[in-house]
């Protein structure tokens, strides 16, 4: 191959500049030009293209978001304009694709393979760690320590006021920074999709936690299909209980953000390998980790099953806020 191509897809994640960067200093140093496509599927389809060169890529490492932009399209769902995006990448000359994103990036990644031959290789970057195949997404550690950070200052006027604080982090369909945040953060409940706790139930424990000594709470909840329904969740504490519940919604602020070393790390190692796999014939695969390990992952397991939910730390939380 001679020329490749970059894009990055869905959500934005601190680390997609990282990983960005890896792939074309390691693409450049082997002889291979790197084209950027801008806004994900958009670009593809309105030609949203760019050369990316060595002196494009200084002191972007510490930046969060992306400097290709990103997002979602709806039309990319359609034959018909995956079929155009194949033609305007052929007519650029691009060979190969590195998508940075998520699960449902992939699976565009892998409707140019299927449809048009296209090779690609998935790097994994969602801030919500649900992909399928792989221990750890980029952005998703620098997403925890932004909640984190938040959950910390959030405590001490809890503590101040003798109040219950429910916090709501992202996670659509995913648990996984409800859960880590939950037990760095010291958190009496967390709630996901995968555990979800009757409000009764939440009040006798809270009561029980007070008779114990402890006047203030703090609850973690992953946002799910409902943005915002912790407020909910804090109305009905307060009717049935009396006490003084409130709510923080952290939202978009953990997409945000200067990466931590975890996720430039992290994104340096899958940007490097996914240009060397796509420069050594292989295609159609993600590049994830299993523990310290790089692994390669076909993308057609990665988009056919969900990545499942760890409730281990739902239950260290759990022992852990007696």
């Amino acid at each position: 191959m001679k020329k490749i191509a970059v894009y990055t897809s869905g959500g934005d994640a601190p680390g997609m500049n990282a990983a960005i960067r890896a792939v074309v200093r390691t693409a450049v140093t082997k002889n291979v030009e790197v084209i950027g496509i801008k806004h994900g599927y958009v670009g593809m389809i309105e030609n949203q293209m760019t050369p990316l060169l060595m002196r494009d890529m200084a002191n972007i490492i510490q930046r969060g978001g992306t400097i290709l932009k990103t997002g979602r399209s709806a039309e990319f769902l359609k034959p018909e304009y995956r079929t155009k995006a194949a033609a305007n990448l052929k007519t650029a000359g691009i060979e190969g694709l590195v998508c940075i994103g998520g699960d449902g990036s992939f699976r565009g990644a892998q409707a140019l393979f299927t449809e048009h031959q296209i090779p690609v290789i998935g790097i994994c970057g969602t801030i919500d760690n649900d992909v399928y195949g792989t221990d750890d997404t980029i952005g998703f550690d620098t997403a925890v320590n932004t909640a984190l950070d938040a959950i910390d200052k959030i405590r001490d006027t809890a503590d101040s006021h003798d109040r219950v604080f429910i916090v709501e982090v992202m996670g659509r369909n995913s648990g996984y920074i409800a859960s880590h945040v939950g037990v760095a953060g010291g958190a009496e409940e967390i709630l996901t999709a995968d555990n979800i706790i009757p409000v009764e139930k939440m009040i006798e424990r809270l009561k029980e936690s007070r008779v114990r000594g402890k006047t203030s709470s703090i609850i973690v909840a992953a946002e799910g299909q409902k943005p915002g329904r912790s407020y909910d969740l804090a109305d009905a504490i307060r009717k049935k209980s009396g006490l003084d519940a409130k709510v923080c919604i952290l939202g978009h602020q953990q997409r945000g953000g200067s990466p931590t070393a975890h996720d430039r790390i992290l994104a340096s190692r899958l940007g490097s390998a996914a240009v060397i796999s796509l420069l050594s014939g292989k295609l159609n695969l993600m590049i994830g980790n299993k523990g310290a390990d790089l692994i390669e992952v076909s993308l057609d397991l990665v988009t056919k099953h969900e990545k499942p939910g760890d409730n281990s730390l739902i239950h260290l939380a759990k022992s852990l806020s007696v």
